[in-house]
């Protein structure tokens, strides 16, 4: 998947999230118990992984990245050696 699309679905998803969020602070979804939990414990917390991922995953995947060799340089080195 290009980083483009990868984007564009995150912001998607955060923007659509979003919607239920407005209607818990500005209408009748907080006085529904079911709703009022599905925007607390599901979706509130999903809107603030996306925008985080929207900001730094750049940061993320590039922290990943780094890490990834060096975790496969030790499995190998590992493997080498003799007991």
């Amino acid at each position: 998947m290009r980083a483009s699309t990868e984007r564009q679905i995150i912001r998607w998803v955060h923007i659509l999230l979003s919607i239920p969020v407005i209607g818990y602070i500005y209408g009748p979804v907080a006085h529904l118990p079911h709703a009022a939990n599905a925007v607390r414990w599901v979706f509130f917390p999903i809107i603030v992984l996306s925008g985080f991922w929207l900001w730094k995953g750049h940061w993320f995947k590039k922290m990943f990245r780094r890490q990834q060799p060096a975790q496969k340089n030790q499995l190998s080195r590992r493997s080498h050696t003799v007991v």
